[in-house]
C-alpha cells in the first residue's frame, strides 16, 4: 500500500512560505495577460469604431 504520510517529506519553497499567493502573482502568468490583451484590443477597436467610424 502506498504511504501517504507527510512526517517525513521534506519542506518545499512553496510550502515554506505563509503568506499565500494573490491576485498579482495570478495577474503575472503570460497566459492571463495574453488573453487579457486580446479582451483589451478588441474593446478598445470597438470604442475607436464607435468614436470614429460611426
Amino acid at each position: 500500500m502506498l504511504d501517504t504520510s507527510r512526517e517525513n517529506a521534506p519542506a518545499t519553497a512553496d510550502a515554506a512560505s505563509d503568506e499565500p499567493r494573490g491576485c498579482l502573482f495570478a495577474l503575472s502568468q503570460p497566459p492571463l495577460l495574453i488573453f487579457l490583451s486580446v479582451v483589451g484590443g478588441l474593446l478598445m477597436m470597438a470604442a475607436v469604431h464607435d468614436l470614429f467610424v460611426l
